[in-house]
């Protein structure tokens, strides 16, 4: 399927502050591809005596909250975006993964920064990055529950099969974002023709720092492709990644 062919940006939605600023974020990804914002809440399946039990009232009426909230705060974006909502049942990854069928790239937020017992990215983040159809984003938020601020959009130039999708995706985010794209390795021309009104960086690899100075503005995206994926889902500390600070920062993620 095609970005062409997806019908819907999908975000979940499960009442915390993180899936709220995720669903900000998601803002300029479907306006920009003319799409509507699909806010999914996910109820956990439960069975007993072999049977699905049917989701309780409150459990609906938390769902229906959850997407409430939401929706309100988008009405505030500046910049107007169709919405569509939605109630399903079963493993969350699992049904964002089936969405994501559907979709032209499916978004979720997490507070999660540094080490915690099951991985930096969670059940649901991890199961998605693994069995999505589409690109993953992942959206970092500050434990206060604040969105973190704007940086730069990180990706590195390689040799996998993927990367001129990887690095196309990224070019197309400074695009968006009106943002810095901090282009990691030698290979950087033809990018830079492709996409003349992107500020780009100049950085060596495996340093994160542009050549003869510091580094300057922190990560707010890092760009990805299968190989990264592969390795993130199991990711319990951040690991030695040419991208300074990768994954404990929003993550998009594109499979081959």
């Amino acid at each position: 399927m095609t970005e062409l062919d997806a019908k819907s940006v999908v975000v979940g939605v499960n009442g915390s502050q993180a899936a709220v600023n995720a669903a900000r974020w998601a803002v300029d990804e479907a306006v920009s591809r003319q799409l509507p914002l699909r806010l999914v809440y996910v109820i956990a399946a439960r069975e007993a005596a072999g049977e699905v039990v049917p989701a309780s009232e409150w459990e609906l009426e938390r769902a229906e909250t959850a997407l409430s909230q939401a929706e309100w705060a988008l009405q505030r974006s500046p910049r107007p975006v169709e919405v569509e909502t939605a109630i399903l049942s079963g493993d969350p990854a699992q049904v964002l993964a089936d969405q994501s069928q559907d979709a032209a790239l499916v978004c979720v937020g997490t507070a999660r920064r540094g080490w915690v017992s099951d991985g930096l990215l969670g059940p649901t983040a991890a199961g998605l990055v693994a069995h999505a159809h589409c690109p993953v984003a992942v959206i970092r938020t500050n434990p206060d529950g604040s969105p973190m601020e704007l940086g730069v959009i990180a990706v590195v130039l390689n040799d996998d099969p993927d990367n001129d999708e990887v690095v196309h995706q990224a070019m197309e985010e400074g695009r968006r974002r009106h943002a810095t794209v901090r282009q990691i390795d030698r290979r950087l021309n033809s990018w830079v023709r492709r996409y003349p009104d992107v500020y780009v960086q100049t950085v060596a690899a495996g340093t994160g720092a542009k050549h003869g100075e510091t580094p300057g503005g922190a990560i707010e995206l890092a760009v990805v492709g299968s190989a990264d994926a592969d390795e993130m889902v199991g990711l319990a500390t951040p690991n030695c990644h040419p991208i300074v600070g990768y994954p404990d920062c929003s993550v998009l993620v594109l499979r081959h």
